[in-house]
């Protein structure tokens, strides 16, 4: 796939800058910024999923501990 983008002259001299160190071309620091991005947004996702997961869990036990206790006292 061929796509184009625009960029602003301070983008434009950063990705030029980037491919010189690099020793590689523009579309291949662009190809792996994606890929970078990409993952780094996978794992924030993953990191929110684990600490709704544990925030639940954790609620989850507030409740069955109150249950436990309720049991306990005779109710």
């Amino acid at each position: 796939m061929t796509a184009t983008i625009r960029l602003d002259e301070e983008l434009e001299k950063t990705l030029k800058k980037l491919s010189e160190t690099l020793h590689q071309k523009k579309s291949e620091v662009i190809r792996s910024a994606i890929r970078h991005y990409a993952n780094k947004i996978e794992s924030q996702k993953k990191n929110r999923i684990a600490k709704a997961v544990k925030k639940t869990g954790e609620r989850d036990l507030e409740v069955y501990r109150d249950f436990e206790a309720a049991i306990d006292d005779g109710i």
